[in-house]
């Protein structure tokens, strides 16, 4: 999940991360062909065969939809030559929502078939193959931050590169549009508006980076007031660029409104997806928090950053 700096990290800015408690989980077993299975992204796909070869897919009774949410494990499966394998993934992850779904899928199949093949993949060589592999799905358009987060965990700080670093937990509070967006468009539409005017685009994106390293220094010393204000400001300067929607912004304010919370802002690309809101400090925030989300026609639920990354073996 990003804190702070979506689409400026796309161009050098930095961008705060963290890993939070939602897990992907990937199963390899040996089989005769090559098959997906995809459980809970919102979806039913009994099976897709892939020629590795020709890089088609042979359907049965598959929608677009199906084919675009598996697109990221085909990717992992080719770049590793894999053949004969039954692959199974189960997400706890929203699919096209700004959590980092694809990486934390690209992440657990290249760990999975690292330890069923013994590819003898240290964390370090997962973290930049899966990098390539979702920059690759996507044209070119990404960052590290979410690949970086999936296999080290914890919190990364990223510009060209993604640095580890430590700092306290966080329990937030994630309000879900059930609007689908796409990382790869969303950031080419703000990539073109920066061609357009760099003078007016590049000071918001150095007001960002500015952001995320004030928060670094907020959040490692646990004022959460602090935090909450940047949020908000992040999240104002992400609707100037083209990101926000009606129905994000729509649970931003109410969480800022009824729900209480210090901050709140989209997270991810934007055009859709998710947004986060930091809870205030009563007893009861966290709960009044979610409430406003629901009632603003949001599906809400509660995580905590700062979590471990990839299981390897």
């Amino acid at each position: 999940m990003i804190l702070f700096g979506e689409h400026a990290v796309v161009s050098g800015a930095p961008a705060l991360g963290a890993a939070v408690d939602m897990r992907v989980r990937v199963r390899v077993e040996d089989a005769s062909g090559l098959v997906i299975e995809a459980r809970n992204l919102d979806l039913v796909l009994d099976g897709l065969t892939i020629d590795l070869l020709s890089r088609k897919a042979g359907m049965k009774e598959i929608t677009g939809k199906a084919l675009h949410a598996t697109r990221y494990v085909s990717a992992v499966l080719a770049e590793v030559e894999a053949r004969n394998l039954h692959v199974v993934v189960e997400s706890e992850i929203p699919p096209s929502s700004g959590l980092g779904s694809s990486a934390s899928v690209v992440v657990a199949t290249l760990a999975a078939l690292n330890d069923h093949r013994g590819l003898g993949l240290s964390s370090a060589e997962i973290a930049e193959k899966a990098y390539s592999i979702e920059k690759n799905v996507q044209k070119g358009m990404g960052s590290r931050m979410d690949t970086a987060l999936a296999t080290f965990g914890g919190y990364q700080v990223v510009t060209d590169k993604a640095e580890a670093v430590d700092l306290p937990k966080l329990d937030l509070i994630v309000g879900c549009t059930g609007k689908p967006h796409d990382t790869g468009l969303e950031v080419e539409k703000v990539q073109r508006l920066r061609a357009r005017y760099p003078d007016v685009v590049d000071p918001v994106f150095e007001a960002m980076g500015a952001i995320s390293r004030r928060a670094l220094t907020h959040l490692r010393e646990r004022e959460l007031t602090e935090l909450g204000l940047l949020m908000n400001v992040n999240h104002g300067l992400l609707e100037s660029i083209g990101v926000g929607t009606r129905e994000l912004t729509e649970l931003v304010y109410a969480a800022r409104g009824a729900g209480r919370a210090l901050g709140a802002k989209l997270t991810g690309a934007g055009g859709g997806g998710c947004m986060i809101a930091l809870p205030g400090l009563e007893e009861h925030d966290q709960s009044r928090a979610m409430t406003a989300i629901v009632q603003a026609g949001g599906e809400a639920f509660p995580v905590t950053t700062g979590c471990e990354g990839v299981w390897l073996g």
